[in-house]
């Protein structure tokens, strides 16, 4: 019974395969190669541009104090104007010495009767050690003279280095600048008591010149380190600083590099000196300091958006000679300009590249370039 069915069986899986195959055939025509691409291509061009590469950067005081008092008093004169000039060893202050005066003038009448002391045990002592030589007095008793010789000789030294601390003390009631420079705003008026070695009184720096610290990468450092060697760096004008769009009108040069690289920022500060005859730059100032360069020989400056990045490798896509296809090209970027960025490796003048589309883009691909 079973038997009857299987011919029907096999020309039903017979006439299925022949569909199937001749439905097969007619959707399987061989596609045509995809479309090109629509992209929009510019011409590389040689360039000698001037840049700067700009850092954050500090204004600071080369040379910067408090001023604090050594005694402690009460003010009793101020002798300059906030802000002003002051000169090295101009008297900035004066703290009552009334008190200090007085010790030192007791010092120097106990030093006068410690040495008055010390001229009779001086007598005494040779007068009993002649005697002595004619054993016409006790060798205790020139002993005893002796030992008050020795004594009073140290009574009158303890007695000349008391002088001199209260001399001291009577000086440092009078504070001078340490250097030419700019005086602050005062913290202390006439009245004030002061605390010896606590209270600030005033800051003084010397403004000109004067000093912007930066940091720069620790890759940075041979190149720096060549602009530190290069006398026409201030003629040149290599280094300026900004405020906004205000550039300072005069140049600076590097004072030093720092000793060592920071271990935790990769980083090593550089400080760049400038001529402040007019006191334009103060003390605390934000700025940027633009270090000048030049595009190298043989360089090209292209578009930013033509440029691709993956793993820190930095490609464009060149038209190739047929102008139908496009290849990928590695490129060594240097700096940026505006909407531009300069190449020194990779691309030669006249090169075309993709400027827009390259989205839809790999080695090879077919394109059509538009305007």
């Amino acid at each position: 019974m079973h038997m009857k069915f299987l011919p029907n069986i096999f020309s039903i899986i017979s006439a299925s395969v022949v569909l199937f195959s001749c439905s097969g055939n007619k959707g399987g025509q061989q596609q045509g190669p995809p479309p090109a691409v629509a992209v929009t291509v510019a011409v590389v061009n040689p360039t000698n541009a001037i840049y700067y590469e700009q850092f954050p950067a500090m204004v600071n005081a080369l040379d910067q104090v408090n001023l604090t008092s050594q005694v402690s008093g009460y003010v009793s004169g101020v002798f300059f104007t906030d802000g002003q000039q002051v000169n090295k060893g101009q008297l900035l202050y004066t703290i009552d010495a009334q008190v200090y005066q007085a010790n030192y003038q007791q010092a120097i009448a106990n030093l006068q009767v410690q040495e008055a002391n010390l001229l009779k045990a001086q007598k005494d002592a040779d007068r009993y050690n002649e005697l002595a030589k004619h054993d016409a007095i006790a060798k205790q008793q020139v002993d005893y003279a002796n030992a008050s010789l020795e004594a009073t000789k140290k009574q009158v030294a303890a007695a000349k280095a008391n002088v001199a601390g209260l001399s001291a003390n009577v000086s440092f009631t009078r504070i001078y600048s340490p250097f030419t420079g700019t005086i602050g705003i005062s913290q202390v008026k006439k009245g004030t008591m002061v605390v010896s070695g606590q209270t600030v009184l005033n800051t003084v720096s010397a403004n000109n010149p004067i000093a912007v610290d930066f940091t720069i990468d620790q890759k940075d450092i041979y190149h720096f380190s060549q602009l530190q060697q290069d006398k026409n760096v201030l003629k040149d004008s290599v280094f300026t600083i900004a405020f906004g769009d205000d550039v300072y009108p005069v140049p600076g040069e590097i004072s030093m590099m720092d000793r060592a690289v920071d271990p935790q920022t990769g980083t090593l500060k550089v400080r760049l000196v400038f001529q402040n005859g007019r006191g334009m730059l103060k003390p605390g100032m934000n700025t940027t300091v633009r270090v000048k360069g030049s595009a190298p020989a043989n360089a090209t400056i292209i578009p930013h958006i033509a440029i691709s990045e993956q793993l820190g490798e930095f490609t464009v896509f060149v038209l190739g000679g047929d102008s139908a296809t496009v290849h990928q090209q590695n490129v060594t970027l240097g700096a940026a300009i505006g909407d531009s960025v300069i190449v020194s490796e990779g691309l030669k003048a006249g090169d075309k590249i993709v400027v827009q589309g390259i989205q839809n883009l790999h080695d090879g691909t077919k394109v059509q370039t538009g305007q």
